[in-house]
């Protein structure tokens, strides 16, 4: 316990002579808030009279006032040849004249008021200290050259430029949207200007936004049956009426689309064309014409997710569908230097400005200015070629670990799962064949060291099947998860 002598006083003891409230009463009262707020703990005791008056340069008879008077309160019991002591629980019913004391040391374990709660909104990832893990596809942090990105930031921050900018509430960061505007230009066959982009932290963000803009109560927007679980979590958030239509090889499908707004009127369509969530498969060429068919002749919105498009392995790319819109009924959402470490990539909205300008207005009260710093850093990268260096170099090691995971699946499950080799981004959709229970077989793994989460899983009664993520895995760390994977099927 400590000593009187330990407890600085002088931090929480600020007396007012100015006031009409009498001394002995403003030190009595800052002793009891003390005393709730566990400055001064139950049992302790106080300091004599004769020394806090010095300390607080009192009269020594002021002190004994307020001493008095936390006595006849209960807050300190006085012992004659002893001194005081702060009254504790331990105390005598009849020698305290209150039933228990009011304590504030602990912070409040749940609020006083109520307020709305959600579970839409509850975290669907897991945690695990396990030595391998799978996840849905994420980047190898562990190829980026962090040297280099933290002496690019060192290096920006320092400049006199960098620091007007940072304290200028009213910068935009044109320089970062035009070079990024010229990047999607030249890599994904848009059109556009700086006006026509908006950067947000991250690609949920974009989508809250796109929700609370287009979104009203039940309001029908249109999911895969198999989709993006955050996206989807954001639309049902903003009051959405979610609806779904199948996939198959060749994307979703659209005939089931049409035929849906035979009887529906639907707000907006949400899609990841380019390599579908979960299931890896491209939209076909003939369903993206079709789409964008079909949204300019009923008016709903085609919301593209491009959430992957710099991982392409093959040499023949697919165009977004928002290079080939005309009508402005595409808003194209994706997310830049996802090859760098998280803490260095940004998301991005595409669409005509006027929809881009109210999009702003909400980013003006969510994040004013963004990561001044960071966009600077990203612009520079972009027009010095160093993201196109990066990315051509990682691309390689993406590649040579996708072959590595198909051909160990192959090995290992040839004839209990099937899955088709993808010509782009960072993760493998495998279909079981045989009778499986995944949560039992995910259990089996992470006591043998290898976490599969439940966000990859995807059992119902047509479907049994796990996206597996290769990106972040090197060519033996995946050697040795499959082969767990395996080890469990048996068991």
């Amino acid at each position: 316990m400590s000593s009187p002598a330990e407890i600085p006083f002088l931090s929480f003891i600020h007396l007012d002579r100015d006031t009409k409230t009498p001394i002995y009463l403003q030190l009595a009262q800052q002793l009891i808030n003390a005393i709730q707020r566990g400055y001064l703990v139950a049992g302790i005791k106080m300091p004599g009279s004769r020394t806090l008056s010095e300390l607080l340069k009192l009269h020594r008879k002021t002190v004994i006032a307020a001493y008095e008077d936390l006595h006849h309160q209960g807050w300190i019991a006085i012992h004659p040849n002893r001194g005081a002591y702060v009254m504790d629980n331990q105390t005598k019913i009849n020698e305290r004249p209150y039933d228990a004391l009011v304590s504030l040391a602990s912070y409040p374990s749940q609020t006083g008021y109520a307020f709305k709660q959600s579970n839409i909104l509850d975290n669907p990832f897991e945690q695990s200290n396990c030595t391998y893990q799978f996840n849905d596809g994420t980047p190898d942090i562990r190829l980026t050259e962090i040297k280099q990105l933290s002496s690019l930031y060192s290096a920006t921050l320092k400049r006199k430029n960098t620091l007007k900018k940072i304290d200028n509430p009213l910068y935009t960061g044109n320089y970062f949207r035009e070079q990024l505007s010229n990047y999607l230009n030249s890599s994904r066959g848009l059109h556009i200007s700086k006006d026509n982009l908006l950067i947000t932290r991250s690609s949920e963000v974009s989508l809250y936004i796109i929700a609370q803009l287009l979104v009203e109560p039940n309001d029908v927007v249109v999911v895969a049956e198999l989709g993006l679980f955050t996206a989807n979590m954001v639309f049902q958030k903003a009051g959405a009426n979610i609806k779904t239509i199948p996939i198959d090889e060749q994307g979703i499908d659209v005939d089931q689309l049409a035929e849906k707004l035979k009887t529906t009127k639907i707000r907006a369509v949400y899609i990841t064309p380019h390599h579908h969530y979960p299931t890896t498969v491209s939209l076909s060429a003939q369903r993206r014409v079709q789409l964008l068919q079909l949204a300019q002749s009923h008016g709903f919105i085609i919301i593209e997710d491009d959430y992957d498009y710099d991982f392409q392995y093959e040499k023949s790319t697919i165009m977004p569908l928002a290079s080939a819109d005309v009508n402005g009924m595409v808003i194209y959402v994706g997310s830049f230097g996802k090859s760098l470490t998280p803490s260095f990539s940004s998301g991005f909205v595409v669409a005509p400005k006027n929809f881009i300008n109210e999009m702003q207005k909400y980013m003006g009260i969510l994040d004013r200015q963004g990561d001044i710093v960071m966009e600077q850093v990203l612009g520079e990268m972009i027009a010095e070629g160093d993201i196109h260096r990066h990315l051509k170099k990682s691309l390689k090691i993406y590649q040579e670990r996708r072959n590595n995971c198909c051909a160990l699946l192959a090995k290992h499950f040839g004839h209990q799962a099937a899955f088709n080799v993808p010509n782009g981004g960072l993760a493998v959709w495998l279909e079981w064949n045989i009778p499986v229970s995944l949560l039992q077989l995910a259990k089996v793994c992470q006591k043998k060291d290898l976490f599969i989460p439940q966000n990859i899983l995807y059992q119902n009664r047509k479907t049994t099947a796990m996206r597996i993520g290769f990106g972040h895995l090197t060519i033996e760390e995946m050697k040795n998860s499959l082969e767990i994977i395996s080890s469990s099927l048996v068991q």
